[in-house]
Order: C-alpha cells, then structure tokens, then sequence
C-alpha cells in the first residue's frame, strides 16, 4: 500500500507550536522519522490563517525537501495557495486535493499536465459530501472526465470517497467500500485512498477503530491512506494484513519488520 504521512500538519498541536516558532528542526526530526518508517509521500499542511498559507507551506516544503527525498503530497484546501508553491517542488509528488467544488478542477490539472504528478480527488461538490454511493461515483466520472481533457489518466488519481465519522453514520464503512468497487469496476487503474482516522471521529478507542478499518479497506482494494508511518500498531496491522493477503513472499517484510524492532511490542535490549 502506498503511504503518505501525515505528521506535518498544522492541526496537530505540536506542529502549529513549531510553526509558530519557525522550529525548523523539529519539522526535520518528522520528515526524517515518517521516511525512515517508510512513507512514500510526506504531506505538508500549514493550517495557518489564509493570509500567511503560502509563506508557511514554503518554508515546510523547504525544511523537508532539505532532509528527505521523499516526494511531498502539497495540501491545502485553497487551489490558489497550491498554484502559487507547486514550483518549489524539487520532485513530482502528489496534489491534495481537488474535487468538483468551484474551480479547482480547473486550477490544479492545468499544474500537472504534462508531468508525473499524481493527485487526490475528493468525491464532494458544492452541495457538500453526498449520502448516497450514486452521487459519489458521479463525482468521480465527472472528475476524471475533467482530468482527461489535460490528458491526466486516471492512474494517476487517488480518489477519497470522504468516509464519514462511524458515530454519525453507521452506514460510513460500507458506504466507502461499495463506493470503491463500483469507482474500481469502472475504472480499474485508479487508485482509491482515504484519511484513515476520520471514520472515528467521536468514538472511544480511536486506533483501534482506524486499525480495523485499514485491515478491511487494504483486503477491498484501497491503494493508499493518508496515516501515521510511526504508529508502531498501525505498521504492524498494515504489515499482517498484506501478509495474510499474499502480498509479502513467505512474509520476508513481516518477519525483517519483526526482527528490526520495528513492529509488535517494543522489545529492549538486555
């Protein structure tokens, strides 16, 4: 599975206190650690007031690019603020996001035509994140229609269908999965991915929810998942389910994982 980290992000308390105090190493200790427990992508977020976005997603984008060449995911939820960084990128990496709302569509595939950006498209409109699985797979035909005309195929999409807090919904997990096979069945190289923490929103035991959560999307078929590469419990739930999936020849990953200190319960030298 692909993994994007998503420890640099403005909505994390310690993070905005580092931003706050322009701590560059503290920044730098997060990319390091996220590449070192095998991140494919780092997403930077700023999460600041509007007016100060770009600066600051600059000088994140900087500091990480400084330690690590592993690819950034550049988020933000202003297509304007992306179109103005997107040139600091030494590497193609990954958009997030775009979806059907406005014009960021029209914004951010102008950005990457032509190169080997990849980006995540969320199923939501201007009306918002729909109910139904319909309106979801509408959004995605529609998303992808729009992505052809600046010849982005749809490999190179990771499509979120936005699962919904379980407390709110008890429907959410279904929701996403049956939203998934139908995106998949009609277009078989696209890729689907999710904010893996959002389906517990409100609910006690939180990583255990996102843990199962992870294990059933992964054996349904998502690709990616936006979560924390450090979690020592969400690597090893990650870890064993593609063993069990037959993704992991005579389980070498599982085992080397094991026997680095990597996964299970942390074991201390004597």
């Amino acid at each position: 599975m692909i993994i994007i980290g998503e420890k640099i992000n403005g909505t994390i308390p310690s993070v905005k206190t580092a931003i706050q105090d322009r701590d560059e190493q503290f920044i730098r200790d997060l990319a390091v650690r996220q590449t070192e427990a095998g991140a494919d992508y780092l997403d930077v977020c700023a999460s600041t007031a509007p007016e100060v976005e770009a600066e600051t997603l600059v000088w994140l984008m900087n500091i990480v690019q400084d330690a690590v060449d592993t690819p950034l995911c550049i988020d933000s939820p202003n297509p304007r603020v992306i179109e103005h960084v997107f040139k600091q990128a030494k590497r193609p990496g990954l958009i997030n996001s775009v979806s059907a709302e406005g014009d960021k569509c029209e914004v951010i595939f102008p950005l990457i035509k032509g190169t080997d950006w990849g980006v995540i498209a969320l199923t939501c409109d201007n009306h918002g994140i729909p109910s139904d699985i319909q309106t979801r797979v509408d959004i995605t035909n529609l998303l992808v229609e729009k992505a052809k005309k600046y010849d982005i195929t749809p490999d190179r999409l990771h499509i979120d269908p936005l699962v919904l807090a379980l407390s709110t919904d008890s429907q959410s997990l279904l929701t996403f999965l049956e939203t998934m096979k139908t995106v998949k069945n009609l277009y078989p190289s696209i890729k689907v991915t999710s904010g893996l923490s959002n389906i517990s929103f409100g609910m006690p035991l939180r990583k255990i929810v996102n843990q199962h959560f992870l294990t059933i999307a992964l054996f349904t078929g998502m690709d990616s998942a936006i979560i924390d590469p450090c979690s020592r419990d969400m690597y090893t739930t990650l870890l064993t389910t593609e063993a069990l999936m037959g993704r992991d020849r005579l389980c070498r990953q599982f085992s080397n994982a094991y026997r680095k200190n990597k996964i299970g319960p942390i074991r201390t030298e004597n």
